[in-house]
């Protein structure tokens, strides 16, 4: 373990750690329940082991996701990847990112019509900023937002801690009959078993930007990083979910950013 593999690591873990993954935790906690931890299991499973598996698959190819679909058939290849990323992308993840932080910073305060519009040209404009220079993204995400991002996240989970102490309520219907599945399921909506597919070749070209071609050796220095990266999604993941779990008393929420914000 070197401190490349430390960067990247974060890095892929900021890339996963999007909307999706902030907010279905919490759901998942205040639903289960008492059967939180057996519902968490199934949702690391997907939402962890999934994105993390796609991640080594793409390691082995030289390319990006097209050449690993391509081995079922080209056709196939080209109408799989175009659906990724209108998903991960214009479709479902990029409007999800931006409203997920405007439900959590801006909404609570009530604030006129035009926020929502407002916030989100703030937003794209400073994602388009980080995006203009590809070559720094590794640096800029690994070294500075990762940290932000996690002290930020351990904040929440610090206060959140401290300030709920009731214990977790009985779980829903659903939970209460079959949490692993349930918790397995919800693992699938973060999206990250998708995205993976997309962030994988970043992970490959920040290893071959720092010398490293061999194909073996990717995929070696790829697992190293992954194993950093899973370390942090399984342990924001529990403690925001066990947050969650422990909101139960506090009434009803529409989503998991109302039951953060409120915590907050």
């Amino acid at each position: 373990m070197n401190k490349d593999n430390i960067i990247i690591g974060f890095m892929l873990f900021a890339l996963f750690f999007g909307a999706g993954n902030l907010i279905y935790p919490p759901v998942l906690g205040i639903e289960a329940g008492t059967s939180y931890f057996t519902a968490i299991s199934g949702f690391v499973i997907t939402g962890v082991g999934l994105p993390l598996l796609a991640v080594t698959a793409i390691s082995y190819v030289k390319n990006d996701a097209r050449e690993l679909a391509d081995k079922v058939h080209p056709l196939f290849g080209l109408i799989f990847t175009s659906v990724v990323y209108l998903a991960i992308g214009p479709f479902f993840g990029i409007p999800r990112a931006a409203t997920v932080g405007y439900e959590m910073s801006i909404e609570p305060f009530k604030t006129g019509s035009l926020s929502l519009l407002i916030f989100t040209t703030f937003f794209f404009i400073l994602v388009f900023i980080f995006s203009l220079n590809p070559s720094k993204v590794v640096n800029q995400i690994g070294k500075y937002l990762t940290p932000l991002l996690l002290l930020v996240i351990t904040a929440l989970i610090v206060g959140g801690f401290f300030l709920l102490n009731e214990p977790p309520g009985e779980p829903n219907v659903n939970y209460k009959s079959n949490p692993f599945f349930n918790g397995f399921v919800e693992g699938y909506l973060t999206m990250d078993a998708i995205a993976a597919l997309a962030f994988g070749i970043i992970v490959v070209n920040a290893y071959r930007e720092r010398g490293i071609h061999s194909s073996q050796a990717i995929v070696k220095e790829t697992l190293k990083s992954g194993l950093i990266t899973g370390i942090g999604l399984i342990a924001v993941y529990g403690s925001i979910g066990w947050i969650g779990a422990k909101m139960g008393q506090h009434g009803s929420f529409e989503n998991g950013g109302d039951i953060l914000s409120f915590c907050c």
